[in-house]
C-alpha cells in the first residue's frame, strides 16, 4: 500500500450502539457542503499538524455531531489509502476508529446532519461508492488495510486492494 506525503491525512470515527433488538447501528451523516455534499459519510475530516488520529478523530467527531469520545478509548479500524487520478487533489489517507463510547445526543451541524443507521442496512447507495468495500468489515469489527482508486468519473471505484486482520496493527 502506498502512502505519500502529498496525500493529506484524514480521520473517521465510528460511533456504534445497541439499536431495537439488539442489532447494532451506526451513526453516520449527510453532508451538507465541500466534497461528497449531498452524500451520507463518515464523521471525520482532516489530521491538523501536530495532532494525533485518534486526537483528530475524537475532534471531528464532536465539531460534527457533539459527541464526545475520549481519544485513548477510540478503537483502530482501518487506514485507507484514496486515489482520485482525475482529481488528484481529492487524493487522501484516512485513519479510521470505532467506539461504544461516546457520550451526548447527535445534533446537525452547519457540515453534517447525523443520523443512526442499522449496521447490517447501511445506505450504501447514497455513500461513496467505495463505502461497500471496507465499511462492513471495519463495522463487523474487522481490522483492514485498502487502496481505493476512482474511476476517471470520481464516483466509482475502479480498482481495490484491502487486507484483512483480525487485530490492529502494533503502534
Amino acid at each position: 500500500m502506498i502512502r505519500t506525503v502529498e496525500r493529506p491525512q484524514t480521520c473517521l470515527c465510528f460511533v456504534l450502539r445497541p439499536g431495537p433488538g439488539g442489532r447494532d447501528e451506526v451513526l453516520l451523516g449527510r453532508k451538507k457542503r465541500g466534497l461528497g455534499a449531498g452524500k451520507v459519510v463518515g464523521l471525520g475530516g482532516k489530521v491538523e499538524p501536530g495532532e494525533g488520529a485518534a486526537q483528530a478523530a475524537a475532534r471531528e467527531l464532536a465539531e460534527e455531531s457533539g459527541l464526545v469520545a475520549d481519544p485513548a478509548e477510540l478503537c483502530p479500524a482501518a487506514v485507507v489509502d484514496w486515489a482520485f487520478p482525475a482529481r488528484p487533489a481529492w487524493d487522501m489517507w484516512v485513519t479510521a476508529f470505532t467506539t461504544r463510547d461516546a457520550v451526548g445526543e447527535p445534533r446537525e451541524t452547519a457540515e453534517i446532519a447525523p443520523a443512526w443507521f442499522p449496521v447490517g442496512a447501511l445506505p450504501l447507495d447514497a455513500m461513496w461508492d467505495d463505502a461497500r468495500h471496507w465499511l462492513p468489515q471495519v463495522l463487523a469489527g474487522r481490522f483492514l488495510r485498502g487502496r481505493i482508486v476512482f474511476a476517471e468519473d470520481c464516483e466509482r471505484v475502479a480498482e481495490t486492494e484491502i487486507v484483512l486482520t483480525d487485530r490492529p496493527p502494533a503502534p
